[in-house]
């Protein structure tokens, strides 16, 4: 039989930002984050240990909006890679952590085309 357990916790904004992450490289046709700028108009692929940078995260009274920056593989539909990735995210943040989202908007910064 489950009890409910008093005290509450919190969710750093880091965790938050990794979960988001870690959702975004698990979905199909995403090759990597991004920077959210362009130097010279080209998208830069982030290392795994800067996932953090492609993402922007601010708390509103409704929820998280979260803004992710990515790049996607060449010949996927970036249509519905968007909207599977904010799809994985939203399920990630209010399943896991239970936290509120308001939105997830995408950002395809690039296109790149994976080597076998």
């Amino acid at each position: 039989m489950a009890s409910s357990i008093p005290g509450g916790f919190t969710v750093t904004d880091d965790v938050i930002m990794d979960m988001v992450g870690y959702a975004a490289l698990a979905s199909y046709g995403v090759v990597g984050m991004a920077a959210p700028t362009l130097s010279d108009g080209i998208a830069k692929l982030l290392p795994q240990r800067s996932l953090r940078r492609g993402i922007d995260m601010e708390k509103l009274a409704d929820g998280l909006r979260i803004d992710l920056f990515i790049v996607v593989e060449h010949g996927t539909n970036m249509a519905e890679v968007s909207r599977m990735l904010a799809e994985n995210v939203r399920y990630a943040l209010e399943d896991s952590a239970q936290l509120p989202v308001e939105s997830v908007n995408v950002h395809v910064q690039g296109v790149k085309v994976r080597n076998s």
